[in-house]
């Protein structure tokens, strides 16, 4: 009798150790670390829990990071790429996955719910440029190795729909993309587009073909004087310089 409860007691520890192993292999991914913040900065989980970050924080696979009003936040991920969101930005990390020796297991994607962001591409995004993706509601961008800005403007209905860009007080909702250098493409429903370095580009709704801009339709970012520069900042051109959202894939 004594032979079978102890049967039954290593039984019920092996099945206890393996869902926990299970449960450990279903947690989400750390896809990165909050490594400078101006303001609050919220992560929405993939499971629906919300936590407030702070400085070291680690960023999960299927986060949805909310940038507050005056908040500034820097990730650095692991593949040495980083995002910088500008305040009353909501970025969702669909997808992060990064092993320095196994590049066929790559994949990242983000979607950028509303707002701007300034990103640098590590590793990943230079030996799989065709992994990497960011997603918006009207396109999303595929990169071939530049610096660009990109900024989502939400609906407001205080904007007539027609309205050209730029031309008024306000902005037309939708996507737009500044190259600095190199080249991007964006793809809908509609069509696909490249925008070469010192174009903006712009897509008004996934079904109507993105288009070429005539001119700067109105992209500011302006980084917190507590932020360092990145090394890589040489290489942006001198709008750069003047206070445009830098989005720098390489």
């Amino acid at each position: 009798m004594l032979q079978i409860k102890n049967s039954t007691a290593i039984k019920f520890f092996f099945l206890a150790a393996l869902c926990l192993s299970c449960a450990l292999s279903f947690a989400a991914q750390v896809a990165g670390t909050v490594t400078h913040l101006s303001g609050p900065l919220i992560a929405k989980k993939a499971d629906g829990a919300v936590k407030v970050l702070s400085l070291q924080s680690a960023i999960e696979q299927g986060d949805t990071l909310i940038a507050e009003k005056d908040t500034y936040a820097r990730i650095k991920f692991a593949d040495n790429s980083e995002i910088v969101l500008r305040p009353n930005t909501q970025l969702k990390i669909d997808q992060f996955s990064f092993e320095e020796d196994k590049p066929n297991n790559d994949g990242f994607t983000m979607t950028l719910i509303k707002g701007g962001l300034r990103a640098v591409t590590g590793l990943l995004g230079k030996r799989n440029k065709e992994r990497f993706g960011l997603n918006t509601p009207t396109a999303s961008i595929g990169i071939r190795g530049t610096t660009f800005i990109a900024e989502y403007v939400t609906p407001d209905g205080s904007v007539a729909a027609n309205e050209v860009p730029g031309s008024g007080s306000g902005r037309v909702p939708g996507l737009y993309v500044q190259v600095l250098d190199g080249t991007i493409f964006l793809r809908n429903s509609a069509g696909i587009l490249d925008v070469t370095t010192g174009q903006f580009g712009f897509a008004i709704s996934f079904n109507r073909p993105p288009v070429i801009l005539p001119n700067n339709p109105g992209m500011q970012f302006t980084l917190p004087g507590s932020f360092p520069v990145n090394l890589t900042q040489d290489n942006v051109s001198n709008e750069s310089k003047s206070g445009s959202l830098i989005c720098e894939v390489r």
